[in-house]
């Protein structure tokens, strides 16, 4: 079972959910169907999880799709992305899609109290969906004679925001996200990569270029939070070889572990572009 795995499912709406309003955001809703995934497999494991400290073991995607006048359409499917960082939840996802809850055979699942039945299951290798591991994502930047390049570009297809010394910042500024990344990796992989990782981003990279859009996102209990659409490019102005490869690394992670606040609520869904 592969250490990371991204995959999308795609839903048709239930008709008694089809012209039903539908919510702003569908972070809460994903996550809860994903939660009670987990439950049906493994209660204890679900409230560890829901009242446990740290990072989760997973990201979830807001409900991609066309919403008319902000209705929820009879005739669209509906896309959600879900990833794992560790086998055993991967184990529990490919489970859940192949003849569990989430499967195209199982029964429909509820989102926000709307029902739409699991058409498909999609995990094969593309830019937002597949499988790796930590051993051979690292082994592609670090081992080897070729140096990594000192470009890199990212592209963020869901608000994404970090904490910063008690602020929300919106903007993915270099040692924010690769802090971030760092932080998910190191959580999960069995390769850790030292905490100078940060530092070096925010020393020696440099915002290349950008084309971000700022986009709010309705939260809990009314709050609201802007977060950065679109694509980055970052540039070493200090070249080393080995920290632009754990740079590149943990780029390549990011399309499975997200970056920022709010990952397992839809926010934070980014990927290495080039």
């Amino acid at each position: 079972m592969p250490d990371l795995l991204a995959l999308t499912l795609t839903l048709k709406p239930l008709p008694a959910a089809a012209g039903a309003p539908a919510p702003r955001w569908w972070g809460r809703a994903v996550h809860a169907l994903w939660l009670d995934v987990i439950h049906q497999h493994d209660p204890a494991l679900a409230q560890a999880i829901h009242d446990g400290p740290g990072l989760r073991p997973y990201t979830l995607s807001n409900l991609m799709g066309r919403f008319p006048k902000g209705h929820i359409a009879a005739d669209e499917t509906y896309r959600l992305r879900i990833t794992t960082l560790q086998p055993e939840m991967s184990d529990l996802l490919t489970r859940a899609v192949t003849t569990g809850p989430l499967s195209p055979d199982g029964d429909p699942v509820t989102l926000d109290y709307h029902g739409f039945r699991v058409v498909k299951a999609d995990w094969e290798e593309a830019p937002w969906t597949g499988q790796a591991d930590y051993a051979s994502l690292a082994a592609n930047s670090l081992a080897g004679g070729a140096q990594p390049p000192k470009r890199l570009a990212m592209r963020f297809a869901s608000p994404t925001a970090f904490r910063s010394r008690k602020r929300h910042v919106p903007v993915p500024l270099p040692e924010l996200l690769f802090g971030s990344l760092l932080r998910r990796w190191n959580a999960f992989s069995p390769i850790a990569f030292p905490d100078e990782v940060q530092r070096y981003a925010e020393e020696c990279l440099a915002i290349a270029r950008y084309d971000l859009h700022t986009r709010v996102v309705e939260m809990k209990n009314q709050g609201k939070r802007p977060g950065a659409i679109g694509e980055m490019a970052y540039v070493s102005i200090c070249y080393d070889r080995y920290w632009m490869s754990v740079i590149h690394t943990l780029a390549a992670f990011a399309r499975f572990g997200g970056a920022g606040a709010g990952v397992t609520l839809g926010l934070g869904q980014c990927r290495l572009v080039a």
